[in-house]
């Protein structure tokens, strides 16, 4: 049994891939620390796979905390590394934290993956790497502009620190870039758990459609889109862990050492912040109280991905469309509103 270290196993997406990961026969542990997520998830897990995950509460900055797990665990074939500070409006405000944060938790990771001969390296890099694109839906190749934000810095540092890495050690690394996760798992047993005031659109819209919030605030409508707000490429989380399971699964078959690939994460569809509300409304039948707010720093204009590559290569699908996100983001809103 191939055994997976998942880092930011307790989050939002480390959350479903683990879940991913077990319905394809991996063995998984998990390191959180909790800081920007609950345990709770792990019941959800254990509930949706009949599986106990040990996750390791620890800080991933903490380099002599981090190889205990690789010492108690000879067998880590690769590394999944989820775990990061992800909120770009935050990103703006505390850049030093993201920095420090982001960058030397990878840093230890890639050491320590060396190391310990973890030859596969799955790295979470985000769309916000492309920056303002000249063009869209941007493929693999597209440009990389200057980020928008501290958050999407350390994704671009982090894809130069694993591509070199993985070229002067023996490592095969994959970074996915994925565009914007939403949605939770069919079964209502894990889903996305913001932790304060939620940074993500889907969240805010259904917090402020449950009670939670008493508004939502649309950051800008004066942007050069078809109808004034951001375009982003929504995604569903369980079609995100799944492309994981994949690479990970390609990683291992080919098992191209001293190799570094790129996938894109989308469904190629640009969905404007004003559709994505609009589709949760018919899918909800709830009207959403919200108002057209100034633009937020580090937001980028419009994005979406070609994703060709990922559907070639990995042989990568996306099963949910924009009603079955809303519909499942809704459904998890009221499960936890119920607990």
């Amino acid at each position: 049994m191939q055994t997976i270290l998942v880092t930011g196993g307790t989050g939002y997406i480390g959350a479903h891939t683990i879940v991913d990961l077990i319905e394809n026969g991996f063995e998984v542990i998990s390191a959180d620390n909790l800081s920007r997520s609950s345990a709770d998830s792990l019941k959800g897990i254990e509930k949706i796979t009949g599986k106990k995950i040990k996750n390791y509460e620890i800080d991933l900055t903490d380099k002599k905390a981090t190889e205990e797990i690789f010492i108690e665990h000879k067998n880590i074939t690769g590394i999944i590394h989820f775990a990061a500070y992800k909120a770009v409006g935050e990103s703006v405000e505390m850049p030093l934290d993201y920095y420090q944060n982001n960058i030397s938790s990878l840093i230890n990771l890639l050491q320590l993956a060396v190391k310990y001969q973890a030859k596969h390296f799955i790295f979470s890099s985000s769309c916000t790497v492309y920056g303002n694109p000249d063009s869209i839906p941007v493929t693999e190749q597209t440009p990389l502009k200057t980020a928008a934000s501290p958050y999407g810095a350390t994704k671009q540092m982090g894809e130069t620190i694993v591509h070199d890495t993985a070229v002067a050690h023996p490592l095969s690394a994959i970074l996915l870039r994925y565009f914007n996760p939403v949605g939770a798992h069919p079964s209502i047993a894990i889903g996305e758990l913001p932790i304060g005031r939620p940074q993500n659109l889907v969240p805010a819209i259904t917090q402020t459609a449950i009670g939670k919030l008493p508004k939502m605030q649309v950051h800008g409508n004066d942007y050069d889109t078809r109808d004034g707000s951001c375009i982003r490429d929504y995604i569903h989380v369980c079609d995100i862990a799944h492309a994981h399971t994949l690479a990970l699964q390609l990683s291992i078959k080919e098992n191209k050492l001293n190799n570094c690939d790129i996938f894109n994460l989308g469904t190629g569809n640009g969905i404007s912040v004003l559709e994505a509300i609009e589709a949760f409304e018919k899918v909800s039948g709830v009207k959403l109280n919200y108002e057209i707010g100034p633009r937020r720093n580090g937001d980028i204009v419009a994005i979406y991905a070609n994703n060709d590559y990922a559907v070639k290569k990995l042989g990568w699908h996306c099963k949910f469309d924009l009603n079955e996100m809303m519909r499942t983001a809704w459904e998890w809103e009221k499960a936890i509103a119920g607990k």
